[in-house]
C-alpha cells in the first residue's frame, strides 16, 4: 500500500466518524490509532500513548489555557457583560445603527478578558439582542452583528487558539499576543464599519433615530472602570516584564474573580459553575491534543507531510501564493471542522513549510505573521454555512429569528474579514508592528 493511499484512508476514517457525529477528538484518536498499528504493529504504538500522554499534558505552557478560560468564565457569570454593553449603547448610541455597533464594542472588550469566541457570543448576545429587538433592530442585523462580534473573542488577546499555536510552533506567546492587538483592533472598526454602512444600504434593519438611546453617565463609567483594571494589570504586567504569560493568566483570573464579587454577582453556584465549565473546556482541548497528536503521528510515519512539502516546492510558486493557498484550505476546512482541531490537525504539516520559504523576513516574524493569518481565517468557519458554530449558538437563543437569516445577516462582515484578511497577507507589517517593541 502507497503512502498516498494510507494517509487517504487515515483522513477517510477520521471523516467518516465525524459524520456520525463523534467527537473530534476521539475521531482522531481513533484514525490516527488505526493509522499508526496499520504502519508499526500494536508495541510499538502502545508504547507511543505510554510516553506520549505524559510528554503532552507535564508541559507548564498549557498550564496557561484553563486560567484563561477560568478568567473567562469568572467574567461571564460575574454580570461583566453587562455593564459593557451598557457603556457601549451609550458611547455608541447616536449613530445609525449604534446598538449593533455597540454590541461589536462591547464583544471586543469581553473578547480581552474572556479568550474564547462561543463564550463570547453567548454571553453578550444574553445582554444586547433583548436591548436591540426592543429598540426595533432585525433579527438578521442583530444575530449577524452578535455572531460576528464573538469572533472577537478569539481575535481580541488573550486568545486559546492564539496560545494552542504558540505551543505548536514554539513561538513567545507574549510576541503573539502583541501581534494579534492591532489586526484585532482593525476587525473591530471593520465591523462597526460593515454596519454603518449596511444599515444606510439595507432599509428597514435599524431604527432611523434612536429615541430611547442611554444617556452616558458617571455610573456607567464606572462599571467598565474592573475590566479596564484587569485588561491593564494582565497585560501591562506580561509586557512589562513583571510576570509570564501563564502567571499573567493567574492574576487575571484572580482579579476578575475578585471584579465579580465586588459587582455583587458570583454566588456559590455560580462559582462551582466555573470551575466545572473550565474542567470541562480544558478536558476537551487536551484530549484533542492526544488525538491530533495520534493523528499527526501517523501522518508523519507515512511521510506524506515531507512528500506534499516536496511537491508544493516544485510548483515554483511565490511565497505568498502559498500562503494564500494555505489559507483557502482552511476556509474549506472550516466547514467541517471548528479551529482548535484544525490548528492541532494542520500546524504541525503547515507551519514547516511555510518557515522553509522565503519571505524576506527574520524566521520568528514569518512565524508570527502566519499565525496571526491563521488566526483571521479560521474566524470565517465560525461564521459562513454550512457550520457556522457562532451563527448557531446566536440563532438558538434568538428562538424567533431563522436560522437563514442569521445566515444573511453575517455576510456583510464576512466581506469585511476578506478585506482585512487581503490587506494583512500582503501588509506583514501591520501585523508585526507592535512585536518589536516586545523584548
Amino acid at each position: 500500500m502507497s503512502s498516498i493511499t494510507l494517509a487517504l484512508i487515515i483522513f477517510g476514517i477520521m471523516l467518516v466518524f465525524m459524520a456520525v457525529r463523534v467527537p473530534i477528538a476521539v475521531a482522531m484518536f481513533t484514525a490516527g490509532g488505526i493509522g499508526y498499528v496499520m504502519q508499526t504493529g500494536w508495541a510499538p504504538f502502545s508504547n507511543f500513548i505510554n510516553t506520549q500522554a505524559f510528554a503532552r499534558f507535564a508541559s507548564y505552557d498549557l498550564s496557561v489555557i484553563p486560567l484563561f478560560i477560568l478568567m473567562g468564565h469568572f467574567a461571564t457569570q460575574g454580570g461583566i457583560s453587562k455593564a459593557l454593553f451598557q457603556f457601549a449603547a451609550a458611547v455608541m448610541g447616536r449613530f445609525k445603527g449604534g446598538l449593533a455597533m455597540a454590541s461589536v464594542l462591547a464583544c471586543a472588550a469581553f473578547g480581552a478578558i474572556c479568550g474564547s469566541s462561543v463564550a463570547t457570543a453567548a454571553t453578550i448576545t444574553g445582554v444586547a439582542l433583548p436591548e436591540m429587538k426592543r429598540h426595533g433592530y432585525s433579527g438578521r442585523l442583530a444575530t449577524g452583528t452578535l455572531a460576528a462580534g464573538g469572533t472577537l473573542g478569539i481575535l481580541i488577546p488573550p486568545s486559546v487558539p492564539l496560545v494552542i499555536y504558540a505551543i505548536l510552533a514554539e513561538q513567545n506567546i507574549a510576541k503573539l499576543f502583541a501581534a494579534a492587538m492591532v489586526p484585532g483592533i482593525i476587525a473591530m472598526f471593520g465591523y462597526m464599519a460593515a454596519i454603518a454602512i449596511y444599515v444606510r444600504l439595507v432599509p428597514g434593519q435599524a431604527p432611523e433615530v434612536d429615541e430611547e438611546r442611554t444617556a452616558l453617565t458617571l455610573g456607567t463609567i464606572l462599571g467598565v472602570l474592573p475590566i479596564a483594571i484587569i485588561f491593564v494589570v494582565v497585560f501591562g504586567g506580561i509586557y512589562g516584564g513583571y510576570f509570564t504569560p501563564t502567571e499573567g493568566a493567574a492574576v487575571g483570573a484572580a482579579a476578575t474573580f475578585v471584579a465579580a464579587l465586588l459587582k455583587r454577582e458570583m454566588t456559590w453556584a455560580k462559582f462551582k459553575r466555573c470551575f466545572y465549565a473550565t474542567a470541562e473546556s480544558s478536558a476537551m482541548i487536551f484530549l484533542i491534543f492526544i488525538g491530533a497528536d495520534l493523528m499527526n503521528s501517523a501522518l508523519a510515519l507515512t511521510q506524506v507531510p515531507s512528500q506534499l512539502a516536496g511537491v508544493v516546492g516544485s510548483w515554483g510558486l511565490s511565497p505568498l501564493m502559498v500562503v494564500t493557498a494555505i489559507l483557502l484550505f482552511y476556509v474549506v476546512l472550516g466547514a467541517v471542522m471548528d479551529e482548535l482541531s484544525m490548528l492541532l490537525l494542520t500546524i504541525p504539516i503547515f507551519f514547516p513549510m511555510v518557515i522553509g520559504l522565503d519571505f524576506g523576513m527574520a524566521k520568528e516574524s514569518v512565524a508570527i505573521w502566519f499565525g496571526i493569518m491563521v488566526l483571521m481565517t479560521v474566524g470565517f468557519g465560525l461564521l459562513a454555512p454550512p457550520v457556522g458554530l457562532n451563527v448557531y449558538v446566536v440563532n438558538g437563543l434568538a428562538k424567533d429569528v431563522p436560522i437563514s437569516e442569521s445566515y444573511r445577516g453575517v455576510m456583510p462582515f464576512l466581506i469585511s474579514d476578506t478585506l482585512r484578511t487581503i490587506v494583512l497577507l500582503l501588509f506583514p507589517a501591520i501585523s508585526l508592528w507592535l512585536v518589536q517593541y516586545i523584548g
